[in-house]
């Protein structure tokens, strides 16, 4: 028995997440399906982190118990051939018995895009959400250090059952280029996020950027717990999950952990 991880990248725009459900195309449907056809084993994927419809990924992570002899490479071109078009496995490699794709992650790092135009962008629409007024980025960049740290994050998402704080090793607001748009990128990064987390960051962000909250409100925000205060959740289509870290001696990927910085400079 084997221990295999897939590192996958996906378009969100046509699926409804990365589980399993009854009303669509999942990014865990696809992948089993697929695996069944070059296996015929009937297993589950576990993954690093679930996505909400519509969500994208550089760098989700996945992992299964197989007892394939397939090489790691033949896995990665193989399932690449069987699987649509909006789903491509990045790399695949063996892991050892322990590892977990969502356990023994100790790190995930996110990126919000915004396209601050009034113009319509057909080629972005499902990439970048539309920003129609001007963002104050260096106010929005400001706010978001008062994030860092290990906080309770009760006003930002939920998480039935268990505890709400988290640790934030990362919250940067920032402007990229990408094909010579002009975007503005949101990265967090954290040991885990409670569910709608990021989005509703991004939410309450965009009340600081369009003037609307000072700069020092997300943290009177974050320590009031209280989610009403919160800005509203932002769609998803301008989310992508970029990376998932690990302790070194559980993943040795040949090429490393995807990084932030590869969708737009």
């Amino acid at each position: 028995m084997r221990n295999i991880a897939l590192e996958l990248e996906y378009d969100g725009t046509n699926l409804v997440g990365s589980q399993v459900q009854a009303n669509g195309r999942s990014v865990q449907g696809e992948l089993e399906d697929a695996w069944r056809r070059l296996t015929n084993e009937s297993i589950r994927w576990t993954f690093a982190g679930r996505t909400d419809a519509g969500v994208h990924a550089r760098g989700q992570v996945a992992n299964a118990r197989t007892t394939t002899q397939h090489a790691p490479e033949t896995i990665r071109r193989a399932l690449n051939a069987l699987l649509p078009e909006d789903i491509a496995v990045r790399e695949a490699w063996d892991v050892p018995p322990e590892f977990h794709a969502r356990f023994s992650a100790i790190r995930r790092d996110y990126r919000y895009l915004l396209l601050p135009t009034r113009d319509r962008s057909p080629l972005w629409r499902q990439r970048a959400v539309q920003i129609d007024a001007p963002l104050d980025v260096a106010a929005m960049d400001q706010a978001l250090r008062a994030l860092e740290g290990v906080h309770d994050f009760a006003a930002f998402g939920v998480a039935p059952g268990r505890t709400t704080v988290r640790e934030c090793f990362l919250a940067r607001c920032h402007e990229v280029w990408q094909d010579d748009v002009r975007l503005v990128a949101i990265d967090l990064a954290a040991n885990a996020f409670l569910r709608h987390m990021v989005r509703t960051i991004v939410g309450t962000l965009l009340l600081i950027g369009r003037g609307r909250l000072a700069p020092e409100a997300m943290a009177a925000i974050l320590a009031s717990r209280d989610r009403t205060r919160a800005g509203p959740t932002a769609p998803p289509h301008g989310l992508y999950l970029m990376s998932v870290t690990y302790p070194p001696h559980l993943d040795k990927r040949p090429t490393g952990t995807t990084q932030v910085g590869q969708l737009g400079e």
